[in-house]
């Protein structure tokens, strides 16, 4: 597993959870709401995802792993 598809699955299991919360605290579901969308805005601008690089200290690069395949 390589951190950027990692990084995608857990942004598809916060929203997950997210919609779960947006039926019983409308106010914590719109905070993490928010969060993601600054952090996903934050990234598009600037290049470099903060979450992305958080997980490769911890994952190899996806570059990485196909380099190795080869």
């Amino acid at each position: 597993m390589c951190a950027e598809r990692m990084q995608r699955i857990v942004l598809a299991i916060i929203l997950g959870v997210n919609m779960g919360l947006a039926v019983s605290n409308v106010q914590l579901a719109f905070l993490i709401q928010l969060a993601v969308i600054v952090l996903l805005l934050i990234g598009g601008f600037t290049g470099k995802c903060l979450s992305v690089e958080i997980l490769k200290q911890f994952l190899p690069s996806c570059d990485a792993v196909d380099k190795e395949k080869k």
